[in-house]
């Protein structure tokens, strides 16, 4: 027998021996056997059914025994200990019953933890397998920038949900911000040949960004990938951050959340121009470019709906949210403004959130690199 499985045997057994002795030590006149119900009540703490129901049978025979030594089998006696019998062995079933009801939540506290151990285990690899979909964060010569990526608690812990940033062929370098329908693995897989094509398109495509998206509509409709996609894309040239006129942001949205502009001297502006169609619906849709000269110190906050879309809250209030925790925010570091957007979201997140924020470095600071 294991030393462990002795150590609990132990206490039932004591017990056991304890209330023997003291009923032997009581002497004929008093009887205390029915105590050794005791006995079993303790094994169905920490033994099995068997133990259990084997204390039980014993305590009872034990008391059968003591009722000999203590005469109580007399015809006056007699009733009196057979009730007392009886009740050793209703107290015996109960600790049976007992028993049975600690092992299966026993049972099921184990299949939980078990569950919550896979669980986590699919959530890690979630998780790792999404961060890799996305790649490191991007750098943009010239520019401050920080990204964030936050899964929905209620879902797989990928979606479709992306940033991107990348150089192209005419000095430009692209920004993107997009999502793909869907809180799953194939809306994850959905997002990484998007953003593949994205970046593809772009490297060939000459002009603006409404043409890469036009371009890009076009070759998800001919591969017959039936899926809906809202995603902004920007073309931001930094090589013009040596000059006084600042850096123009020519951007092209397809059915996404319009970017907020935070100024260098912390007020803040929606960039709501009319949105063209999300991708996935019309492929000769047109699209158009929209035009904006950055100064030194201002930052650009592109980010998905799942920021904004909260349980119980209109659109609208969740975009003054932002709006108006921007203006509290727009002058912290890039990295503090987006773990603090994150931060103030509450209740559970439905929905990933993406952001991608970039600032045009302050005339005194060298870009970052």
């Amino acid at each position: 027998m294991h030393r462990s499985t002795r150590v609990r045997h132990a206490l039932p057994l004591t017990v056991l021996a304890l209330f023997t002795v003291l009923d032997l030590a009581a002497g004929r006149g008093q009887q205390a056997l029915s105590l050794t119900v005791i006995s079993p009540l303790v094994a169905a703490t920490t033994l099995g059914r068997r133990a259990t129901a084997a204390y039980g049978v014993l305590a009872v025979l034990v008391s059968a025994l003591l009722g000999i030594y203590d005469q109580q089998y007399t015809s006056e006696a007699a009733p009196t200990q057979f009730m007392r019998l009886f009740g050793v062995a209703v107290g015996s079933g109960v600790a049976l019953f007992a028993c049975t009801l600690r092992l299966r939540g026993e049972a099921r506290l184990r299949q939980a933890s078990a569950q919550a151990a896979a669980s986590g285990a699919v959530v890690e690899l979630a998780e790792t397998l999404q961060r890799n979909l996305l790649g490191d964060p991007p750098r943009v010569d010239g520019l401050e920038t920080a990204v964030r990526y936050l899964p929905a608690t209620r879902h797989a812990r990928v979606g479709g949900d992306w940033y991107d940033a990348f150089p192209v062929p005419d000095g430009t370098t692209m920004l993107v911000i997009g999502d793909v329908a869907g809180h799953d693995a194939p809306a994850a897989a959905t997002m990484s040949e998007t953003r593949g094509m994205l970046r593809a398109i772009a490297q060939s495509t000459v002009g603006s960004p409404a043409a890469v998206l036009a371009v890009l509509d076009t070759a998800l409709a001919n591969l017959r990938m039936r899926t809906l996609v809202t995603a902004l894309v920007a073309a931001v040239d930094v090589r013009r951050t040596r000059d006084s006129a600042g850096v123009t942001l020519c951007w092209s949205n397809a059915g996404h959340p319009a970017p907020v502009l935070v100024c260098a001297d912390g007020s803040t502006q929606l960039l709501e121009r009319p949105a063209d169609r999300l991708l996935g619906v019309s492929p000769d849709a047109a699209r158009h470019d929209h035009t904006l000269v950055l100064q030194p110190g201002d930052t650009v906050l592109f980010y998905t709906d799942g920021l904004v879309e909260q349980p119980d809250v209109a659109l609208d209030d969740g975009t003054a949210w932002l709006v108006g925790r921007l203006r509290r925010l727009g002058t912290e570091s890039l990295d503090r403004l987006c773990d603090d957007l994150l931060a103030g979201m509450s209740g559970p997140i439905d929905d990933d959130v993406a952001l991608l924020a970039v600032r045009v470095p302050p005339r005194a600071q060298a870009p970052q690199r």
